[in-house]
């Protein structure tokens, strides 16, 4: 039996499948950007970005081998209100690139509705005035626009990729929370160890004291030299009170990263300083691949350029197929009966013919929101490399500076003898004293600011690199072998 199909039918359907042809496509391809082989080297040319940015880091904070230090850590993927908000922003990416795939799919309603109405008597334009009538209706309607363009392809695609890049800040955001709770973490030690040094100073400086008011006593020593004493212990315990308040300062700082009350947290005191992890300088550029903020400025570029696409459906007519069924009567009985049924199907297809440019500026819109994803996009790598190259040479500086000023350290404290020993031996005044406590106190606070210094090129390096690095099993870090001790 031969199938004949209707003019009309044999018309529309290659109409259709002709304009389905010219469904929108991300116009452009992947964006490309220069890394080098190597840090500090010559460019390597051309490279596409790859998706590390969800390859595991691990506790990149063990390097310090501090376990106060890594139970913090802990508390801040759990309590931090920062990360919980974008915890929160991501569900909500994720909830949009739902909404966005629904639209692949019909939509059916149904309603009913009973009414019951009179109409005036003196109303002439009624047909039988003061008659009560009553109205029950059911319907059922199902409609569905046809994605022949694409465009709600386009929009999932971009709803996903922002919600990759959701991710991706979700991400970021914890690791900078992270590093700043390690750089908060560490300087409080250092602090701990100034305070120590205050102590240790403050006592020194009262033995001191004691000593020369004896030998005022004695008719050894002026009294001007006692008041220098004086004034110089002061000074110290001037100094030492006020790293109470930087102390408390960090602390009530770590308390909010963790989500806590400042009131109802504290860190008890701690002697104890980690070692300053070495971070080798020969780590390949591909791992800057792995920061989660380019892996959302990659992910930012890819929804605009879906948006892109999305823009230019709107040269393209709309195609709806609708069908409606329902019945209609006066009373229930008759409701559901043959002569109250209706019915209506059919297409609807509606197109703009004329909007004065408002299509054009559209795509032209979303073309400038590409090239402008994609510039910040390439200054985020750029920066990046710049932040590796910055604390690479900090790493690599502070530590030759450490060692030098550990032999600073070294001499004051002979020079610290050699004035107590003249002074003593009533050789050189107390002047000379005076001079060479200072000298050497500021020389151990110098070593320990510096000690925090390195602290914090260490945690942003492992930052700039996207939080760790090397395999699971093969530590790439460990502490330095020339690590300056702290004077005690």
């Amino acid at each position: 039996m031969k199938t004949i199909v209707p003019p009309r039918l044999s018309l529309a359907v290659p109409l259709i499948l002709m304009l389905a042809a010219c469904a929108a496509t991300p116009p452009e391809g992947p964006v490309k950007v220069a890394l080098p082989a190597s840090y500090a080297q010559a460019q390597s040319g051309w490279e596409p970005a790859q998706a590390l940015a969800a390859a595991p880091r691990g506790a990149w904070w063990s390097v310090f081998d501090d376990p106060v230090l890594a139970g913090l850590e802990a508390q801040v993927a759990q309590h931090n209100q920062s990360l919980a908000a974008q915890l929160a922003a991501y569900e909500q990416a994720q909830a949009a690139v739902a909404q966005a795939q629904a639209a692949y799919y019909p939509t059916l309603t149904a309603g009913a509705s009973a009414t019951r109405s009179k109409f005036a008597s003196s109303s002439t334009s009624v047909a039988f005035p003061g008659v009560i009538r009553n109205s029950l209706s059911t319907s059922a309607t199902a409609s569905w626009e046809p994605d022949l363009w694409g465009k709600v392809r386009l929009q999932v695609q971009a709803g996903q990729a922002t919600a990759a890049a959701s991710a991706a800040t979700l991400a970021n955001t914890q690791l900078s929370l992270q590093s700043t709770l390690a750089t908060s973490y560490l300087q409080l030690r250092t602090v701990d160890a100034q305070i120590v040094l205050a102590h240790n100073t403050v006592a020194a400086y009262q033995r001191a004291l004691q000593l020369t008011d004896n030998r005022y006593k004695a008719g050894v020593d002026t009294a001007a030299d006692v008041a220098q004493a004086r004034t110089q212990l002061l000074q110290a315990q001037t100094s030492l009170t006020d790293l109470g308040v930087t102390r408390v300062q960090l602390q009530n700082a770590i308390a909010v990263l963790v989500g806590k009350p400042p009131a109802e947290f504290s860190l008890p005191a701690s002697d104890t300083l980690p070692e300053v992890p070495a971070i080798p300088a020969g780590i390949p550029a591909q791992l800057l691949q792995r920061r989660p903020d380019l892996a959302a400025a990659q992910a930012q570029v890819q929804a605009a350029n879906a948006q892109i696409g999305v823009a230019q459906t709107a040269w393209f007519p709309n195609l709806t197929l609708s069908a409606q069924g329902g019945s209609q009567a006066a009373r229930i009985a008759e409701l559901f009966s043959a002569p109250s049924l209706f019915w209506s199907i059919g297409p609807q297809l509606a197109a703009t013919l004329f909007d004065g440019g408002l299509r054009r500026a559209q795509v032209q819109s979303s073309q400038a929101a590409y090239r402008q994803t994609v510039a910040n996009y390439r200054q985020s790598v750029l920066t990046a490399l710049q932040q590796v190259e910055d604390n690479l040479a900090a790493q690599r500086i502070l530590t030759q500076e450490a060692q030098q000023q550990a032999e600073v350290v070294q001499a004051a404290e002979v020079s610290l003898r050699l004035a107590e020993n003249q002074y003593k031996a009533g050789t050189a005044p107390y002047l000379n004293v005076i001079t060479a406590q200072t000298t050497a106190t500021s020389a151990r606070n110098a070593q320990l600011t510096l000690l925090n210094r390195r602290y914090a090129a260490s945690v942003g390096l492992i930052q700039s690199l996207g939080g760790g690095w090397g395999a699971a099993d093969t530590p790439a870090i460990g502490p330095l072998p020339a690590a300056s001790a702290i004077a005690r």
